[in-house]
């Protein structure tokens, strides 16, 4: 019965040795990690009660600082992306909603125009890539902050009758990044 035992570990040592291959570990210089990020990026929200107190059609003009695309870490590594855009109005007046894109030297890179209806109207969605299948990633490495301009298109004492009526614009990003 030992006989048995060692012929048959012997068989399985031999079996082991000539089927295993060398490891090789310079095969991590061939390995790609490109995980994907994703971050809220605006959210601005005001009610039509405080646009009704506001004279004049330009309701907002600001600009507003984002430098956490142009960090070396994100821009030397990023990929492809895309911006998502989410617009809701619940208010009884027509928008004009412009997003420019900014240099650090308040050079504009790009715009996005949104021309949204009054209420009811559904909730206005925009896509925007970039990268290989869409607008330039330059855009996007280079940007350092938003200037962001609401128009009311209406007037100044019209209400909705939807309650708490509001305009709100939110964003968000995701975009692939190459680690290694």
């Amino acid at each position: 019965m030992k006989r048995k035992v060692f012929y048959f570990l012997a068989i399985l040592m031999v079996c082991t040795l000539s089927c295993s291959d060398e490891l090789d570990f310079s095969q991590t210089d061939d390995l790609e990690i490109t995980p994907t990020f994703e971050s809220s990026v605006i959210f601005i929200e005001s009610t039509e009660q405080l646009i009704n107190l506001i004279d004049g059609s330009e309701i907002l003009s600001q600009s507003f600082n984002f430098d956490a695309f142009s960090s070396n870490i994100f821009a030397e590594r990023v990929i492809e992306g895309e911006l998502t855009y989410i617009i809701e109005n619940t208010t009884s007046k027509p928008f004009e909603l412009i997003i420019e894109f900014l240099d650090d030297t308040d050079v504009v890179l790009d715009t996005e125009t949104f021309n949204v209806q009054p209420a009811p109207t559904a909730i206005l969605q925009r896509i925007v890539a970039y990268g290989d299948t869409g607008k330039s990633i330059d855009i996007i490495k280079t940007l350092s902050a938003f200037r962001i301009t609401a128009r009311n298109l209406g007037d100044n004492t019209s209400v909705s009758n939807i309650p708490n009526p509001r305009i709100s614009l939110q964003s968000s990003g995701k975009f692939r990044v190459r680690i290694k």
